[in-house]
């Protein structure tokens, strides 16, 4: 009899879930304006990005010097380049390579430092040491110095982009996901599923991803602006994505040395990269003040 009434405790501990945690996430994230703003912002470029081939004007590589640095006009909207390429369309195709660049990068990212943090939180020990010195190692360098690194030994294109930026991403994701699995590996649900012996995968899949969730896709979100405006950068250096490509920070760079006879060069895409980061920042504090209790003022 007491068995059977200790283990039903055991099972109701385990069990336990924040009721509701979702739902009250989404009528908050609805209730703000700056995420609402962002979110609207982002779903906008998402639009240009997947309608580019129906929106854009003209074919984004096709020249003609006799347009060459033609200011804003009926005829091309945002002006052309110094090989008459219009702006507007580079504009639209230049969104499919930032947001590709921003998601594909954070993904990889996310795929390979939660696993490892995971890992190290969960097993303790030598692993943990040994995982943490290899994220301190990957932590040494500034994100952008690290993905110029990699850029030189792997070489040029938006691929190999995705690539660098991934592997400058890895730390964070790593060191947040630990942190965040040993407070809650503590937990006595945590541990009531342990005494019970439910497998160790269920475990993590039931009762570990779910808590660590929220704190994961705060980061994430953060991290997709910052993954965007590093590989605008590299572009803009000439160790990212390689012309005739569009990409905004290579036409930002195209631009600079006409910067005083035809600005819309480099300004136009300047202004996009710009009003893009403002709203995946919007959005992500959104998701920051809906997810965190700690920014509501609630209990952990």
């Amino acid at each position: 009899m007491a068995d059977e009434f200790f283990s039903t405790g055991l099972k109701a501990i385990a069990d336990e879930r924040p009721p509701g945690r979702l739902q009250r996430a989404w009528k908050l994230l609805r209730r703000q304006r700056k995420a609402l703003a962002g979110g609207g912002i982002v779903l906008f470029f998402l639009v240009v990005a997947v309608f580019a081939p129906w929106l854009a004007p003209y074919p984004p590589t096709e020249q003609n010097f006799v347009d060459a640095m033609q200011g804003p006009s009926v005829a091309h909207w945002m002006g052309t380049d110094s090989y008459g390429q219009d702006i507007l369309s580079r504009l639209f195709y230049g969104a499919r390579s930032a947001l590709w660049i921003g998601f594909a990068s954070v993904a990889l990212g996310l795929l390979v430092g939660v696993p490892l943090g995971l890992f190290a939180g969960l097993r303790g020990g030598r692993i943990e040491w040994a995982a943490m010195r290899l994220v301190d190692g990957l932590l040494a360098f500034p994100e952008l110095i690290m993905a110029m690194a990699f850029m030189a030994v792997l070489g040029l294109g938006m691929t190999n982009v995705i690539y660098a930026l991934a592997l400058s991403f890895v730390g964070p994701f790593a060191r947040t996901v630990r942190a965040d699995v040993l407070q809650v590996k503590s937990r006595p649900f945590v541990e009531a599923a342990r005494l019970m012996g439910v497998p160790e995968r269920e475990v993590i899949l039931r009762h570990v991803l779910p808590n660590i969730a929220s704190p994961i896709l705060i980061q994430a979100g953060m991290r997709v602006s910052i993954a965007i405006l590093l590989g605008s950068g590299l572009s803009f250096l000439g160790l990212g994505v390689v012309p005739p490509t569009p990409d905004w920070g290579l036409m930002i760079s195209e631009g600079r040395g006409f910067i005083s006879m035809a600005p819309w060069m480099s300004g136009m895409p300047g202004i996009a990269l710009a009003v893009l980061l403002v709203g995946l920042n919007l959005l992500a504090e959104g998701l920051r003040d809906a997810l965190d209790p700690r920014t509501r003022g609630e209990g952990a």
